[in-house]
């Protein structure tokens, strides 16, 4: 992968790392190489592009159409919707390429540019190194009536993600009284919009984006809001999006908060019993906490660990073929309904699962009970020594010692000297001493 790209498209400081400029290379550029793939033949090329709420989002948009168009692509600009809004509408109208430009739950001022291929998928690292590759390069420009048109939706594209995703449960949510915040961000309207079509009672908060305050102490990211509306509002459940909507954390009714951890529980077990679960498989990353993976284990229901990150989890997905998959942070896959996490789509599945059985969620999340964790950053050491003899001998030790209900696992930041030790174990105890300890040989051993 080039310098530009990350683990989830271009991100950066608007108008500084991520500017009018680099959006508009990066368009043509993404162009001439996914069409370079035979993707346009037979046809004028066309694409999608959407954006959540931030201000930088207008011109960048505005610059990614132009590029587009400049290569001869026609372009459907959406405006605010969600990402999986977006790659969903990149799949359903047979599009080329779809664009979202959004930073997810990272602050206002940052910005992102994503990429999505036929289908609605992401790209794999080789494309994306192909694009970067291409930045600046000559061409010859298309003239007169081959350049490409912009055209602006009106609203259609978000009715018809809406009716998908209502179309993906099958109850009523009816007598479901759910707060939702929407975190100021890209399902301000879509995403209590769908909860209503489904039947719900819907308590709205952060659903007034101004440009400036997406995830602003709000969504998935600062969930104490929510937690108050929810025990205020007399809600059965709460639900909080990021800025993009394309992770989920729910709360219960008495306003504690249920993780992705909790709710992978609760759709596993729903998908099993309706005969949904590919293979009885749910695919987790290897940073769920350990109760996940026992709390399967006792449903009969099998766990495969990925590493962090959305897309080695549906890498692992499309490999296996599996119908579940996510991440703790509330990133949600449902793959006979999405190509990517889906907050929106996440949120009405936990709905529909508490109404068809009739049970609380904290009930229903109980199932999944997390054991405790401590996460110690040790700075100033070299990761590429985390092999060392002695320090495995170490984690040998503990992990024997912890037995079945406890875990270990040390993550080699990927941007600097840093290692990150983390420690499950039955009690807290137990993992702050262990987790301390190890970090202690960490910092004896790999010390710079």
């Amino acid at each position: 992968m080039g310098e530009l790209f990350g683990t989830d498209g271009v991100r950066g400081l608007a108008n500084s790392d991520v500017t009018a400029e680099l959006a508009l290379d990066l368009a043509v550029a993404a162009a001439h190489v996914l069409g370079t793939r035979g993707e346009f033949e037979g046809h004028r090329p066309r694409a999608v592009v959407g954006r959540d709420s931030r201000a930088s989002g207008e011109f960048l948009a505005a610059a990614t159409c132009a590029g587009l168009a400049s290569a001869g692509v026609d372009v459907v600009n959406v405006g605010v919707l969600p990402t999986p809004a977006v790659a969903y509408l990149t799949g359903t109208m047979g599009v080329d390429i779809g664009v979202v430009l959004s930073a997810s739950h990272n602050p206002m001022p940052d910005n992102g540019i994503k990429f999505l291929a036929r289908g609605g998928h992401k790209l794999d690292d080789d494309l994306e190194a192909q694009i970067e590759a291409r930045i600046g390069e000559s061409w010859q420009r298309p003239l007169g009536g081959d350049v490409g048109r912009i055209r602006v939706d009106t609203g259609s594209a978000g009715d018809a993600y809406v009716a998908h995703l209502v179309g993906t449960i099958g109850v009523s949510l009816e007598g479901v009284r759910i707060a939702v915040d929407c975190a100021n961000g890209a399902a301000s309207e879509v995403g209590p919009a769908a909860l209503r079509e489904a039947g719900a009672d819907v308590v709205v908060i952060n659903a007034s984006p101004d440009g400036r305050n997406i995830n602003e102490k709000c969504g998935s990211t600062h969930p104490e809001q929510l937690q108050a509306a929810v025990v205020a509002s007399g809600a059965q459940l709460g639900v909080a999006f990021d800025g993009d909507a394309d992770r989920c954390l729910a709360v219960d009714r008495f306003g504690t908060l249920v993780d992705g951890d909790q709710i992978m529980g609760v759709l596993a077990v729903s998908l099993r019993d309706a005969g949904a679960l590919t293979d009885d498989t749910l695919v987790t990353t290897v940073m769920s906490n350990l109760g996940l993976r026992l709390a399967m284990e006792a449903t009969g229901i099998r766990t495969v660990e990925t590493a962090v990150g959305d897309r080695y989890v549906l890498e692992a997905m499309r490999v296996g073929g599996y119908s579940l998959g996510g991440e703790q942070s509330g990133h949600i896959i449902m793959a006979a309904h999405a190509t990517t996490g889906d907050g929106v789509l996440t949120a009405l599945q936990l709905a529909a699962r508490v109404a068809a059985t009739g049970e609380p969620l904290d009930v229903l999340a109980g199932h999944v009970a997390r054991l405790p964790q401590t996460l110690v950053n040790v700075p100033g050491v070299d990761k590429a020594r985390t092999g060392d003899a002695v320090l495995a001998a170490a984690i040998a030790e503990a992990e024997s010692r912890l037995g079945r209900t406890g875990r270990v696992l040390l993550r080699p930041s990927g941007t600097e000297p840093l290692v990150r030790v983390m420690v499950e174990a039955a009690t807290q105890d137990d993992a702050d001493r262990t987790a301390h300890s190890l970090a202690d040989v960490v910092r004896d051993r790999l010390a710079l």
